[in-house]
């Protein structure tokens, strides 16, 4: 019989982030976890506090997978690169959505990379106020994106148009639903997932002009 490998810190963190893909946060707990490592609760007290510290790990591990924007790199192409990236963790670990943002004790990539979002704002001009309504706004719109994107009532196999063609709405109620559907989905390539760089674009483009207004 092989070997067990030895227990460690980043094993569990690992093992439970495998329970958070197939069950979300709320099958993450630390029988689960030791179930998923083949051992018990008990022993991954050795290197994890508790299931919050736990939860603390995950929300690392989330943002050390997120691309960490350069300083001295010109900062538009620099939050469309980690609103990407952003997106991409996000969707495949659907999880982090509601975990991202909530940690009372942040690890070193959570630090980091927050630091690292503003150094390239401040460095770029912005200042403290902007470089904080910046960040707050590309947040809010990637993670409310990926909710929406998520959460569908369609994915690739039975697309937007195949629901849209058998969703039924009366037209004198709701013509501008009806319209919208008509002219951009049923009988077009219509993809969700299109509207996030437009969406960024028009945030990009107003930051833009307040950061030359400054």
């Amino acid at each position: 019989m092989a070997e067990r490998p030895a227990l460690t810190r980043a094993r569990v963190i690992e093992a439970a982030v495998a329970v958070a893909d197939r069950g979300g946060l709320a099958a993450v707990s630390m029988r689960n976890v030791g179930r998923e490592l083949g051992v018990e609760a008990m022993s991954l007290y050795n290197h994890v506090a508790n299931k919050q510290a736990l939860l603390d790990g995950l929300a690392d591990v989330a943002f050390a997978s997120i691309a960490l924007p350069v300083a001295t790199a010109p900062w538009r192409d620099e939050m469309v690169t980690r609103a990407d990236s952003a997106r991409a963790v996000l969707s495949s670990h659907p999880w982090a959505l509601g975990l991202l943002e909530s940690r009372s004790s942040p690890g070193p990539a959570v630090l980091i990379h927050h630091n690292a979002v503003l150094a390239c704002l401040r460095t770029n001009g912005f200042s403290i106020a902007l470089a904080s309504h910046a960040f707050s706004v590309l947040d809010a719109y990637v993670y409310g994106f990926v909710l929406t994107e998520v959460n569908l009532p369609f994915d690739a196999a039975d697309g937007p148009e195949d629901f849209a063609s058998g969703f039924e709405v009366p037209a004198d109620e709701y013509p501008f639903l009806l319209e919208l559907m008509t002219e951009l989905v049923v009988g077009k390539d219509y993809a969700f997932g299109n509207e996030f760089g437009y969406g960024l674009d028009i945030i990009l483009d107003e930051l833009e002009r307040r950061l030359a207004a400054e």
